[in-house]
């Protein structure tokens, strides 16, 4: 099945090569979760402050526990420091 990831600021350098711009279309398993796209990119975790899955927020202890259906949007942010 297949999801589009958006990774955002900094993150945005984990996207496959060949990546225009900050999304990119995967390839994923019917068991796939946030959780595993996030190791399959080698995103650091504790750069993957937001998470969001279709504009819902996905929290760090569900990350692992929700999976996708084909066409799903998964965002991610890092943590933002202002000032």
């Amino acid at each position: 099945m297949n999801i589009r990831v958006k990774l955002y600021a900094a993150l945005a350098d984990y996207l496959p090569p060949g990546t225009k711009g900050n999304e990119a279309d995967l390839e994923v398993t019917e068991a796939a979760t946030p959780a595993t796209v996030i190791a399959q990119l080698g995103l650091p975790e504790k750069m993957c402050h937001l998470v969001l899955l279709n504009g819902v927020y996905v929290e760090p202890s569900a990350r692992a526990a929700t999976t996708f259906r084909d066409g799903d949007a998964l965002a991610m942010w890092p943590p933002v420091a202002g000032g």
